[in-house]
């Protein structure tokens, strides 16, 4: 136990924190950081809906659910591009390149042939089953904007600096439309049905028992190395989301929802994460009556974050991280956790 131990804190976690500090998967995580309030806010309005279902009385809340997270991915292209700029030191693209992700998003997801102007269906192609071509095209437009940054183009000229500015911002501006009319318009290519057809497969098996399991399981054990748990999202995100798009349209056809992989299954009825990643709550009340004045005390300070499910103070400041005794519960609660529910 100890050579694994010195293995995972000596060599694997340190080789861990290098990867996903890497400017791109940390704009990624922040991304999905951000998006999280919108996707809560569509989710207090579908538990509004059940006692509506029996108390038809009270208003009606559909157009905030609709105009939140019926809208997150076009709220995943704009902060897809703000955070790639931001964690790449390009400050001066954060909201130009956001914009450009937005518009180039609209013209990958405009209905074509018989829905061509049906403004129902747009609306569903920038819902959650659109998340992954979000993330696509705010990547793309992304890139584009980097490059450019780099080149430093009139940087040293004698042209007034707001001029520079805006055609260092108009240039990568149009590269981008322009690539996406080549790519949407002219090639037809419906990026939609493209990344739908690709992610089939990962969130049907996502949807098992196994699947949940491993969603648990892979953020809980770099967790515990001290990787936090938000750079998965944009793998666990998509999955998510699209679980929750299926659930809805289900009892929407008057189906029962089948998917029990969703965020609001993970995360906000803390079904898998009471007390935050890891199932760390118990921990923390088990702290607050030890014999240890020290842990006693930190039990008690970190206990309202814990019920709000912010678990850092209790993984770091425990520790549960690189601690092989607490680190094997933690590992168990992720896969106790799926099991149960």
């Amino acid at each position: 136990m100890k050579k694994f131990m010195n293995w995972l804190s000596d060599s694997f976690a340190p080789a861990a924190n290098k990867l996903f500090s890497r400017p791109w998967l940390s704009a990624v995580s922040g991304c999905m950081q951000k998006v999280v309030p919108f996707i809560l806010t569509g989710s207090v309005v579908y538990v509004y809906n059940v006692a509506r279902y029996y108390l038809p009385s009270l208003p009606d809340l559909s157009p905030i659910a609709s105009y939140s997270f019926g809208l997150i991915t076009l709220i995943v292209a704009f902060m897809m591009g703000n955070q790639c700029m931001e964690k790449l030191n390009h400050p001066e693209y954060t909201i130009n390149a956001g914009l450009a992700s937005v518009c180039t998003l609209f013209m990958s997801v405009m209905p074509t042939d018989e829905n061509v102007d049906s403004v129902s269906a747009l609306m569903s192609n920038l819902g959650a089953s659109g998340i992954a071509v979000g993330m696509i095209i705010g990547l793309m437009v992304s890139i584009i904007f980097h490059i450019w940054g780099r080149l430093r183009f009139l940087k040293d000229s004698s042209i007034p600096d707001f001029l520079v500015s805006w055609i260092n911002t108009i240039l990568p501006f149009v590269i981008c439309l322009a690539l996406g009319m080549v790519l949407f318009q002219a090639l037809a290519v419906d990026l939609f049905q493209v990344v739908l057809g690709m992610l089939q497969p990962v969130t049907s098996y996502a949807q098992t028992l196994p699947g949940f399991i491993l969603i648990c399981f892979i953020p809980a054990f770099f967790y515990t190395l001290g990787v936090s748990s938000w750079l998965w999202d944009a793998v666990t995100m998509p999955i998510f989301l699209a679980g929750i798009q299926a659930n809805i349209d289900a009892v929407a056809a008057g189906q029962p929802a089948l998917n029990i992989v969703t965020y609001e299954a993970t995360f906000t009825m803390a079904f898998v994460t009471i007390g935050g990643m890891c199932a760390t709550l118990g921990l923390n009340l088990l702290m607050c009556v030890s014999k240890s004045k020290q842990l006693k005390t930190m039990g008690r300070v970190f206990l309202i974050p814990s019920i709000f499910n912010i678990n850092e103070p209790v993984m770091f400041g425990a520790p549960v991280v690189f601690n092989p005794i607490l680190m094997l519960p933690a590992w168990i609660n992720a896969i106790i956790g799926p099991v149960y529910v």
